[in-house]
Order: C-alpha cells, then structure tokens, then sequence
C-alpha cells in the first residue's frame, strides 16, 4: 500500500485529505510543520507528498512551502510532490513544477481530480523505477558483455591471426573456435558466401596448427578443368592422358605433412570424392596411370559455398565424404551479418583514419548490401582510394549512392538483443550528437529506450555515447 505524507498547519485539512485517502486505500501519514516532515521522509518510505504552502497563519508568500519543496527534493529527487495552493501562489507554484514538482492544485481542491493525479503519479513513479531498475540492469549486463570482449580479445593476443581485420562480436566468437579447432588434427569444413574470407580463416587454422612450418597448398576445385581434377589432386604418371612426358605430383602429395586446403570442395565430381574419401580414412591414394598406393599426413580443410546437404539429397555429393570433412565446421557470416567489420576493413583498405569517414560516408557504407562480401568492399576501397587523390572520401568515391535511409544494425548484438528477448529492427538510423542528446533527455536517461529510438543496439549506442563524449 503506498504511502502518503499530508504537510498543512490546518489540522481540518489534514484530516479531510486523510479520510479521503484512506477510502481510496492509500496509508496516510500527516504532519504540520516542515521539520515534521522531514523527519518522516527520512526515516519512513513516503511513495508521495502533498503539501501546503504556508505554515504560519501570518504568512502568505509561499516562501515556506518553496523552502520545504526544496529540503524534500534534495532528501529525495524522484518523490513526487503535489503542491496545495491559494491563487496568491499561483505564479511561485508553476515555477515549483518546472523545477521538478509533480503537480500543483488550487485550493478548495476537486476530489476526482486530486484521486486522479495522485494515481497517475504513483503509476508514473513505478514505471520510471522500473525503467531505472531495467537501465541499471541493461548497463550491468554491458559491463559484463565488454569484459567478455575484453577477455576473448586477450584470449587470442597470442593467436597468429594472419592480418585479419575485424570488429564484430560474430568474428570474435568465430575466431575463438578457430583457436580451440587449430591445434587438432582433425579436418575442418569452412562455409560462407564467396568472397567472405573462407581462404583467409584456412591460413589462420594452418598459422596456428603444429603444422604452421610445413606446406600449405591451395587448390581452388571449382576452377581445375573436370578431366584434370584427379591428376591436379592426385598426380598422374606418364602417358596417364595425352600430352603428360613427365610424372606429375599431385597437390596430396605435395602437401605432405601439411596442410591443403580444397576451396569449393563441392564441385569436386563423384569419382573424385571416392579417392579424397579413401585418403581421409587410410592416407593413402593412387596417382592417376598408376596402381601403386602412396601414403601422405595430410590435414584437409574444406571450404563451400554450397549447401552440402542438399547436394546430398540430390545424389551429387557422397553422405559418408560429407561426415568425413565436417568433423567440425566454421561458418563465415556475409559480411552484411557482419556489419560492425565494415568501417574497420575500409580503414585498413584504404589505410586511413576513422575521423577521415565522415557520418553520411558511414551511413551509406553500413546501408550497401556488400553481395559480394569483403572482395567486392576491397574493389570499392581500391576505387576509392584511386579516386580520392587525397581528398576526402566521398560515397561516389565508393560507386554508390549517398543513402539518408536507416542502415542494418550491427549484428554483436542481435546477440545482445537475443539475450535481451529482445525483437529490435534490424534497421538503425545514424544520429547525431544533438539527436542523441535530446533523446536521453526525453527518455530519462533510459538508454534501452532511446536506442530502440534509433534502432541501435545499447552496445552501439554505448559506442556514440563515447564518440560524442556524452555521459549517460
């Protein structure tokens, strides 16, 4: 039951205010002078205070009633005060409310109208603790989501990552498995777009395995000609097919004690799953013309595009080769599930400073679908780059067209928001330092709230928060 403190030197007022609260099942406490009642805010959970202006029957300037406002907003600055006024105080008690008081009545009051105040301020109330309790609860989880960045980021300080540049929580976490898959000797099955960087996380596994100073060979399957494929892989004898006068070493054999990774694995035809097949269970394979087994160590990493699974079905890639390469798999998002890596990449393609990416330029990157993934952001970087001659860049520097539309939020937190239950929009818009401000000022300070404003994830708007210098 919420409590309400009662300050008037009319003990009749007192008592009309009392009995009329406690009908509508408020717990009523009263008092007739200030030091009275500042005593009972102190020691006693007061949920709301109505009280007089004027203590002393000689007196009518109100001056009481604005000193006591005071004392009571500095015991308490979210205890919500209803003044009770004579018209003479009228102009003394809207200042009052501009600097914090909830609500001022003239006297005689109206019941339903002081009922009705009263309700909506005690609901008020709760929503904005409540809203104070979710904050403080939103930035404690910040606080522990960043020293978890913090710990993973230190995690890999000692893991080789082959110049890879990243800035999402999505890599993060993907190169984390990375350190924990390296070290086996186990084959691994990269998938993700074209483009995305598969090749690039086959070097960091190879940097960081036992086997990081033996050979590591690359062989792109979708681009070796179908009639070669097995002599490419495999190696071939002479007079194995027309033209060959010496003995070819295939890439296995090459790669002994290594590592060879097979990009685009699923365009590798039916006959030559059965021989890479035979290689993972026995290390052990042919060279094409010949019928004498050779033996190689070999880690194999794969890489597809493709939807593997599906290619079984469809009988176009064998099941048992597909369990065989997937002992583990590393899925590389698209880069546009990857925002967050975008702004650093451009900075390290172009090989400039964050400051020299004005807010419309960012806008615009974040809002490009990026189909091509980090090869077609490299092109449009080394565009840029020629284009610019030093000026500052500019989205036609990019090829693209300057977007004012909302841009894709960064995806670190979708993992964020799903620990929230959160549903945000997938879209944000990139405000201002002065749009920023005057959103905290209208929700309180929330943050949860003014980031849902501008569709940011509370990590993001952590993040402008700093860039701006704006405390939270």
């Amino acid at each position: 039951m919420d409590k309400i403190l009662i300050i008037d030197d009319n003990p009749a007022i007192c008592a009309a205010l009392t009995l009329l609260l406690e009908l509508h099942d408020y717990q009523v406490v009263s008092c007739h002078q200030p030091k009275d009642a500042i005593n009972i805010v102190s020691y006693q959970h007061i949920a709301l205070v109505i009280q007089d202006m004027n203590f002393q029957r000689d007196t009518t300037s109100g001056e009481e009633g604005q000193t006591l406002f005071y004392q009571l907003r500095e015991l308490n600055p979210d205890l919500p005060i209803i003044l009770i006024t004579a018209w003479t105080q009228l102009a003394m008690a809207v200042a009052l409310v501009k600097n914090g008081a909830a609500d001022y009545l003239a006297k005689p009051w109206d019941d339903d109208k002081l009922l009705l105040t009263i309700k909506n301020l005690l609901e008020l109330k709760e929503l904005s603790q409540q809203n104070k309790q979710l904050n403080a609860q939103n930035k404690q989880l910040d606080q522990q989501l960043n020293k978890q960045q913090q710990e993973q980021q230190q995690a890999l300080a000692d893991f080789n990552l082959c110049g890879l540049i990243y800035g999402s929580h999505a890599m993060q976490q993907l190169l984390l498995l990375c350190k924990q898959v390296a070290a086996a000797e186990i084959p691994v099955l990269i998938s993700g777009p074209n483009g995305a960087g598969k090749e690039k996380i086959a070097q960091i596994l190879q940097a960081n395995s036992t086997r990081q100073q033996q050979p590591f060979i690359k062989v792109n399957v979708g681009a070796l000609p179908v009639d070669l494929m097995e002599a490419e892989l495999f190696g071939a004898e002479v007079g194995a097919y027309t033209g060959l006068t010496k003995k070819r070493i295939g890439r296995f054999e090459a790669a002994d004690s290594g590592t060879l990774f097979l990009d685009e694995i699923a365009e590798l035809p039916l006959s030559g799953q059965v021989k890479l097949l035979r290689v993972l269970q026995t290390g052990e394979f042919e060279r094409l013309g010949s019928h004498q087994s050779q033996k190689v160590n070999v880690r194999v990493i794969s890489a597809t595009n493709g939807n593997l699974p599906e290619l079984i079905k469809a009988g176009k890639f064998r099941e048992d080769l597909f369990y065989r390469l997937n002992v583990i798999e590393l899925s590389l998002p698209a880069l546009s599930q990857r925002s967050d890596d975008i702004l650093p990449l451009v900075q390290h393609f172009i090989g400039c400073n964050k400051s020299d990416i004005s807010t419309e330029l960012a806008t615009t990157l974040l809002a490009h679908t990026w189909s091509g993934n980090v090869r077609e952001l490299e092109n449009a970087c080394q565009r840029a780059k020629l284009l610019s001659a030093g000026a500052p860049l500019t989205a036609e520097h990019f090829g693209l067209k300057i977007s004012r539309q909302p841009v894709e939020a960064e995806q670190i937190k979708h993992e964020l928001s799903s620990k929230q239950g959160s549903k945000e929009s997938s879209m944000s818009y990139e405000p201002s330092k002065t749009e920023i401000e005057q959103a905290l000022m209208q929700h309180q300070g929330v943050i949860s709230h003014v980031a849902k404003q501008f569709g940011l994830s509370r990590q993001a708007l952590y993040r402008r928060l700093h860039k701006y210098g704006i405390s939270s």
